[in-house]
């Protein structure tokens, strides 16, 4: 049976917005979904870029304005992975066209902002979705259903991290994620270990903020020097709903770090620890082990853990990065064709971005905050 077409337009085509298109090749070829996926038109910087990226990564057009995709009636869903500063003018764009809107992370370098495209978003119908796709590993999933399951007894404590070492040069040039509309390490990654912190302990009510600026100036590109007023390392304690506390910490200047986005999770009866270094294995402790027998045992991503096993039918053969973005896509695509919930639309992006405001507001005022 003949599937109905959802045409996609793509606007950037760096890191993230190849990791869309290996998102939505491979989610059809995984999944059983309602829709065939048509990669319709990629917007770039200039016409050869575009051209380029429009035979390298198999769309049928390119162009060099993003508004071409915004006002094209053809395209049904708008993926930006465009700088950070630039979300909120094409995502309310795509909205008010009527387009579906698959964003990456952060939604907006402000919550006020934020608020502005959830809200647009919500009355004008449409399906969004924040690129948080760390959320989407089976791990995590599992984690989580021990957790709620109360495997690991009452919560008392956790901790995440999520370092690189991307920013560490001193001598780096000055990004757009320098500048203030960036957001700085903790909103560009500090928001996926607030993301995963409250993915499995649920909501965070206070926060103390701490957020340091390591590198105060950076080469500008022009042979002069730019300030750099952003955070390398921002970092917070928490306290969550459900009595526990915790930290996390964004920090893209950690030396030799790659991708360490860990967690630890403490409970009265077992404990969790996890490492994205390693993210197809979840370590778990259990108090009722006897003792001399007792440590943390490794619990192998495999078939029984959904939906690895459309991935791969051996156990500990393990997935990867853009494999949990095929896995965001389709649920994505299962929320456009209503068939489920959207996994992270607009909304929880604004949760993420008021947390990390909230905690950016703590660390300016060296108190404790509540998050509203």
């Amino acid at each position: 049976m003949t599937k109905p077409r959802l045409r996609i337009g793509l606007i950037g085509t760096g890191f993230m917005g190849k990791a869309h298109v290996f998102g939505f090749t491979s989610a059809p070829r995984v999944f059983e979904l309602a829709y065939d996926l048509d990669l319709h038109t990629v917007a770039d910087i200039t016409p050869e870029a575009a051209e380029r990226a429009r035979i390298t990564l198999g769309f049928a057009k390119g162009t060099a304005r993003w508004q071409d995709i915004i006002e094209n009636p053809e395209i049904d869903l708008v993926s930006i992975t465009a700088p950070n500063a630039l979300h909120k003018e094409m995502s309310l764009a795509a909205i008010a066209a009527g387009k579906h809107v698959y964003c990456e992370k952060p939604l907006a370098p402000l919550a006020s902002d934020a608020l502005e495209m959830t809200l647009a978003a919500e009355a004008k119908g449409v399906q969004t979705q924040v690129g948080f796709n760390y959320l989407c590993n089976p791990m995590l999933q599992t984690a989580r259903e021990m957790i709620r399951a109360g495997e690991l007894g009452e919560i008392r404590g956790y901790r995440g991290i999520h370092c690189e070492d991307y920013m560490a040069d001193a001598n780096g040039s000055f990004t757009f994620r320098h500048d203030p509309a960036g957001g700085g390490a903790l909103a560009d990654i500090g928001s996926h270990a607030l993301a995963t912190a409250e993915f499995l302990c649920g909501p965070v009510t206070k926060v103390m903020g701490d957020c340091v600026t390591m590198i105060g100036e950076r080469p500008d590109g022009r042979g002069g020097r730019k300030t750099v007023t952003v955070d390398d390392v921002g970092r917070a304690f928490l306290r969550f709903e459900n009595g526990a506390s915790g930290s996390i910490e964004g920090n893209w200047i950690a030396t030799g770090r790659k991708m360490q986005h860990d967690f630890e999770v403490y409970g009265t009866k077992g404990a969790l620890a996890f490492s994205q270094e390693h993210f197809n294995v979840l370590h778990y402790f259990d108090t009722s082990d006897r003792k001399g027998r007792q440590g943390f045992r490794r619990i192998e991503a495999s078939p029984d853990h959904a939906p690895y096993g459309l991935f791969c039918v051996a156990a500990g053969h393990q997935i990867g990065f853009n494999d949990l973005k095929a896995i965001e896509v389709a649920g994505y695509i299962n929320a456009i064709a209503g068939k489920s919930d959207e996994p992270f639309n607009f909304r929880a992006g604004l949760r993420i971005q008021t947390l990390v405001e909230t905690i950016q507001s703590s660390s300016r005022e060296q108190r404790w905050l509540d998050v509203k």
